[in-house]
């Protein structure tokens, strides 16, 4: 079964959908009223971002070594 949300109100024999209302249907069928106008799919896992912050590497610089001046 695949859960997708409503986008509009839709009824006819022997059921009635509300905007916003979440419904398990077959998969073929979800994707058939899952068109972007009438309902769209409802993902179960959160979508995979890239990471916003980023790590600088640090790397080991040499110690400066001034020169006394005699």
């Amino acid at each position: 079964m695949v859960r997708i949300r409503m986008l509009t109100s839709v009824s006819g024999e022997g059921f009635v959908w509300e905007r916003g209302q979440e419904i398990d249907l077959p998969g073929s069928e979800a994707a058939a009223w899952a068109d972007g106008r009438r309902a769209e799919l409802v993902r179960e896992e959160p979508l995979q971002t890239p990471e916003t912050t980023r790590t600088r590497e640090k790397t080991a610089r040499p110690r400066r070594t001034t020169a006394r001046k005699e």
